[in-house]
């Protein structure tokens, strides 16, 4: 089944000044990251409870450019478009891929991934990949190990109650949560077609107007947004805290999009 959006891909050209671009405009702390040495990318992380925002770069060009995470991430650099694809969780990646499959969706077999964190500690995980990724494209499913870094329970218990500067220039702390992600497209109709097919969602009509159509995965919402002429516009994320104050900014060739929560 799948549980809901499990993180969001955001390429960057220096994980640094990426961290702290999005801690001083949008108020959200990056945390270290790490190596993935079979990828040739590197990352940090910006935990939203168990969902995070993975900001990633090339560290090793030549591994990059045969890997599957490696030649989009280069791909977004290349044209500074920053958002470069997004993953939803699984808790049983086998049997979602094989009903994905049945309803004529591309992914192709469950393999193993992992990342080497600073302090030599192994992140560990299981996912499966359609055949193309993009903004407007299906996402990956991803399965977390358990037992490996960063998801044993204290790990994720800490997350829960992580907070960060949300609240703007006044630095009001609070925890944050993603709500939605919203998707730029030229055509809603052919979007909703390949994510249904690849994901079984159904969409409806969203309250955002303006030709916009929703679909739930787990808590939170994925928006696909006509463009209207508007290639290069810039996926929307939108975060939800208690801390939070009306605003929206945009940062990594993003928009983020801030509200307290209900």
């Amino acid at each position: 089944m799948l549980l809901g959006i499990d993180h969001l891909v955001i390429a960057v050209p220096d994980l640094e000044v990426a961290a702290h671009e999005l801690e001083e405009s949008v108020g959200i702390e990056a945390t270290d990251g790490g190596r993935h040495p079979a990828l040739g990318t590197a990352n940090r992380l910006v935990w939203l409870g168990d969902t995070y925002v993975e900001l990633v770069t090339i560290v090793d060009e030549a591994i990059a450019a045969g890997s599957w995470l490696g030649v989009p991430v280069a791909t977004a650099l290349a044209a500074d478009s920053g958002f470069v694809t997004w993953a939803v969780a699984s808790d049983d990646l086998d049997g979602d891929v094989a009903s994905f499959r049945a309803l004529g969706a591309d992914y192709g077999d469950p393999f193993d991934g992992e990342r080497w964190r600073l302090d030599g500690e192994v992140v560990r995980w299981r996912l499966a990949i359609p055949s193309r990724l993009g903004p407007a494209e299906p996402p990956f499913v991803i399965a977390h190990d358990p037992v490996s870094a960063e998801w044993l329970p204290a790990d994720r218990a800490a997350r829960a109650t992580q907070i960060h500067p949300i609240g703007g220039p006044d630095g009001t702390m609070g925890r944050v949560r993603l709500d939605a992600l919203e998707l730029p497209t030229g055509s809603v109709p052919a979007t909703i077609q390949r994510l249904t097919r690849a994901l079984g969602l159904r969409f409806r009509p969203s309250l955002a107007g303006g030709g916009a159509r929703d679909a739930n995965i787990g808590s939170q919402t994925v928006r696909l947004r006509p463009s209207r002429g508007e290639p290069a516009a810039p996926p929307s994320i939108h975060l939800a805290s208690p801390a939070a104050i009306d605003r929206s900014v945009e940062a990594l060739g993003c928009r983020w999009v801030l509200r307290p929560s209900r």
